[in-house]
């Protein structure tokens, strides 16, 4: 597949990069490199990416973009989640064809993780 006009690489904002950089790394297992003291990126995580040094987030309550983990293992990772130090915004809820849940990491940017298991 050809790599020609896709979406290659997605940057948040981050108020307090070590504390992303932590949360990410307990909750998900990323491993990042630095570029700086106000710059950061991820790769080998389903998409590559980085942080950016800011004190705006994203959130879809200010219009930002919802990005959407997925998980065989939904009550699992929303555990992980919390125990990083992420916050549950939604509980999981039921949708056409799976359920989810939202959570704002440290630096307050909103994630989403779905799964298509246990749903009937």
């Amino acid at each position: 597949m050809s790599k020609h006009e896709k979406i290659d690489y997605v940057e948040f904002p981050s108020s307090n990069l070590e504390a992303t950089k932590k949360f990410f790394s307990k909750a998900f297992g990323w491993k990042f490199t630095d570029y700086g003291p106000e710059y950061c990126d991820f790769a080998n995580e389903g998409i590559n990416g980085g942080f950016f040094k800011s004190e705006k987030k994203s959130t879809t309550e200010a219009g930002g973009a919802l990005v959407i983990f997925y998980s065989s293992e939904l009550e699992s990772t929303q555990q992980k989640v919390k125990a990083a130090g992420g916050k549950i915004i939604k509980d999981i809820f039921s949708f056409p064809g799976g359920r989810r849940f939202h959570f704002i990491e440290p630096s307050g940017n909103e994630f989403a993780v779905w799964s298509d298991k246990g749903v009937e």
